[in-house]
Parts: structure tokens; sequence; C-alpha cells
């Protein structure tokens, strides 16, 4: 019904769920440049969905209210600095926009049951729009995971598989459980997680009207990243705007795979040791759309950073001190913003990815 494109060999396809990825090995991603008219805009849908004439569902979408989440003006010490409130989304996390789009598009298609692995914000999201849509969902997490996020998932009716050790782990149990009429939902492999994410540039755009000079998000397997980067990239090939913001990612210095190899200029990602951190969100060793990552980094002359666990925690606190309670993973754009500010810049966006109610003990 639909067709996508490999990421790495550039093959198109019609998209069948049950092959989650390309027989390359690559990930799966709409055609691009994404289309984007602001004629087709429709500012009394709610949230992501006020750009729905631009996707390919046709049938009623599955949402919660997820998007058009508030940007505002970071703190009056440096005017440039403004937040992307994307903790606020129904589960609590940035992860909704993803979940709304890519399980749509999974229902449409006729699935019924649903498998993921996370290390948290992805399986609570999950859990919670696969209750929306009457649809049975199982997660893989790894047992070191939040309690809070696992409360969430439980709630939901999720049924919960917890996976000691590291959280590459969780990925390899939900693989070998993989079996006829089990889809794998992954928010990393389905390529409508990634409409969603472009929502979030679109957002911005219209929010400031005009796109930023940069923009800074929390990378773990950088979703979110990419969909900022297609929904830019819609923009600039729809004649909107003239460049691209620069994107810059920032992973935890205790498992930064993408910022060694953005470093040292290499085309791909070797896996590293999943170190331990307190931004669990970004604790990806090996992510699967890595060299895609790093592609759009350099394409938009931006970069990826790492940065260690008490720069974090500090910049978790300023934030607090702002009115802004995040998770540390949510910190981590706050902890690098000095290191990436240019001279010119007039606006640096800021993605908060996170509550902190996520990380509150049960």
């Amino acid at each position: 019904m639909w067709t996508v494109r490999c990421a790495r060999c550039h093959q198109t396809t019609t998209y069948d769920p049950a092959q989650w990825r390309c027989a390359c090995g690559g990930p799966w991603e709409p055609i691009r440049p994404l289309p984007f008219d602001h004629r087709a805009i429709r500012p009394h849908r709610p949230g992501i969905w006020r750009y729905e004439s631009l996707w390919p569902f046709r049938q009623k979408p599955i949402t919660l209210g997820e998007g058009w989440t508030p940007l505002i003006p970071l703190s009056p010490v440096d005017p440039r600095l403004w937040a992307k409130l994307d903790y606020l989304m129904p589960t609590g996390s940035f992860k909704d926009r993803g979940t709304a789009t890519g399980l749509s598009a999974l229902l449409e298609l006729g699935v019924s049951e649903v498998l993921d692995d996370s290390s948290g914000n992805a399986g609570a999201s999950l859990a919670a729009y696969a209750a929306r849509a009457g649809l049975r969902a199982a997660l893989f997490v790894p047992a070191h995971a939040s309690p809070a996020k696992k409360i969430q998932m439980r709630i939901a009716g999720a049924q919960l598989v917890e996976i000691p050790g590291p959280r590459a782990q969780a990925t390899a149990a939900l693989h070998a459980a993989l079996a006829p009429g089990k889809i794998y939902a992954s928010h990393v492999h389905n390529p409508f997680v990634l409409l969603g994410m472009a929502a979030a540039a679109w957002e911005i755009w219209e929010q400031l009207g005009r796109a930023p000079d940069a923009v800074i998000t929390p990378l773990g397997h950088g979703m979110l990243f990419l969909g900022l980067f297609l929904g830019f990239e819609a923009l600039q090939a729809a004649g909107y705007i003239e460049r691209l913001p620069r994107l810059y990612g920032v992973q935890a210095a205790a498992c930064a795979p993408l910022a060694r190899a953005f470093a040292s200029g290499l085309e791909a990602p070797a896996p590293v040791e999943e170190g331990e951190t307190i931004a669990e969100g970004v604790r990806i060793a090996a992510p699967p759309r890595g060299r895609e990552i790093l592609q759009a980094a350099r394409a938009t002359g931006g970069g990826i950073l790492a940065v260690a666990d008490p720069e974090i925690r500090t910049a978790q606190e300023a934030l607090a001190r702002h009115g802004l309670f995040v998770e540390p993973t949510s910190a981590l754009p706050v902890a690098a913003w000095p290191s990436v500010a240019q001279g010119g810049d007039r606006t640096i966006v800021l993605v908060l990815t996170g509550s902190g109610l996520k990380g509150l003990p049960p």
C-alpha cells in the first residue's frame, strides 16, 4: 500500500510490517523528501495531526493529543535559547509523536499484536497507544529500567518481559521471540515513526515563524534527530527555508558510539561498551540508524557530542531552577549547548524529551 526506501541500498518496496528491515540489513525510511505544503495544514486538528493531509493514512489515526508542545524562551540569561517542551506529552515523553504515527500505520495494515524493546519511554508510550487502539503488546525491557516507566507499561495492560543485563540484551531477547503473526513494532525500525518525529521540525518552524539556527537533542537511537532532519529537509525542498538548521545530538560519555564516530570522521559507528549513566534513555551501544544519523549531522553542519554524568546532573538542576523538571536524559542539550553555540546564532532550540516524574521511585 505504501512505498518505503532502504536508507542503505536505496531499494524501494511496498511496506510489509513483517519485513522490519531490508534484506541488506538497512532500515526502512519514508520516500524523501517528505511532502510539505503549508496550505495542507489543518490548524483545528490536535497536535501532530494538523499535518495529517501530508501523510498516507486513510483511516482514523490513533491519538492521545500528542504534539504541538510549547516552545518557550529558556531564560532571560541568553535570549537565543528556546526550549521545546516535548516532555509535556500524554505519556511524558517525546516518543508519543512517533508511536502515534507508527502504530496508526500498523493498525491500518491489519496488525493486532505488537512487540518492541525499550529502555523505558518508548515502551511506556507503546503500551498506552496500543491500549488506546485495542492492540496486544509485549515489551522487552532491561531489568534495570526505571520502575516508574515499567509501572506505566504494566498499568496500560502490556505484557512486560524483563531481561537482565545491558540494554542490548533486551533487543536480542525480542529477536529470539519473533515468530509468524508477531509484528516487531520497533520504534527504531518502523519508518512511519519518522513522520511523527518530522512534525517536531514543522511545529518549531510554525511557532518561531522561521527555522532556528540550530537544534540540540539527546541522542540514543536517534529517531527524533532523524525526524527533525527529514522535517527541515522537507521545508527546504518545498522552498520554505533557505538552509537546514544545524542539528546537534548529545550522548552520555559512558555510552557514546555516535560521538566517537563523528569525532573520528567515520561513516558508521562501531559498537561500544554500554557503560553506566544516569541518562538511561540514550544508553544505546549500537544504534541501528547510526550511519544515517552521522550523515544528517554532517549535512546540516551540526555535530555529535558527549557529556559526563556530573555535567548532566548540573544541567538537570539548572533546568529545575527555571521551572522545568525533566529526567537526566532530557538535560543533555543544556549540558552541551555552550560547546555548540556560534556567534551568529539568533535562535537555538533545545528539545526537552522526558518528564522528571519518570525517574521518581514508585
